[in-house]
Order: C-alpha cells, then structure tokens, then sequence
C-alpha cells in the first residue's frame, strides 16, 4: 500500500511482511524516474486515513486508486494525480516491453 501525502509518496520498507513483487519494484522504479519523492516507512491508519491519496499494486492491477478507507473519502474522494501518472507510465512502459 502506499499513501501521499504533501506530493510525498510513503511506502513501507521491504521485509517479510509485504510481498517483493516485480510490480512493486517496477513502481517504485518509475517513480524514482518521474523523479516523484519517495520515502520508504511505515504509516499508521490516522496517516492512511488523512491521505492526500493513495493506492496499492498488484500483478493484476498494476496501480489502483483507493479513494476511501473505512468509508472515509481520501483527498477529493477520487483517484488522484500521482496514482494516475503512476498507472500511466507503468501501462506504457508495458507496452513497450510487449512490442
């Protein structure tokens, strides 16, 4: 999972308790490529909750917005900017690897 907060995306550091995964890495690639700000650490629900955005990945989703958690609308309550870009480049980036 990762949150934004401020233009800063917040995600926990890699350990047993979150998958390794290639569209993790990937995601976080690409971000550090956009030259998005990235800090790996943990956050708590009250920072999730009070999140500018956020959203998770996945082999199958690649990036998907959350827009609320536990009924509570994050940001404006719609997928926002960074998840968006996010989603963007890695769907190109997969096409061209693809091509």
């Amino acid at each position: 999972a990762y949150i934004v907060k401020n233009g800063q995306i917040i995600t926990r550091a890699l350990s047993n308790d979150i998958l390794h995964g290639i569209t993790r890495s990937a995601v976080l690639r690409f971000a550090q490529e956009a030259q998005m700000e990235l800090v790996e650490r943990n956050f708590t629900i009250d920072e999730a909750q009070s999140a500018d955005e956020a959203f998770v990945t996945s082999a199958s989703t690649f990036v998907m917005p959350v827009v609320e958690i536990d009924g509570k609308a994050l940001g404006a309550g719609m997928p926002g900017p960074i998840a968006a870009r996010l989603r963007e480049i890695y769907l190109e980036e997969s096409l061209k690897q693809a091509i």
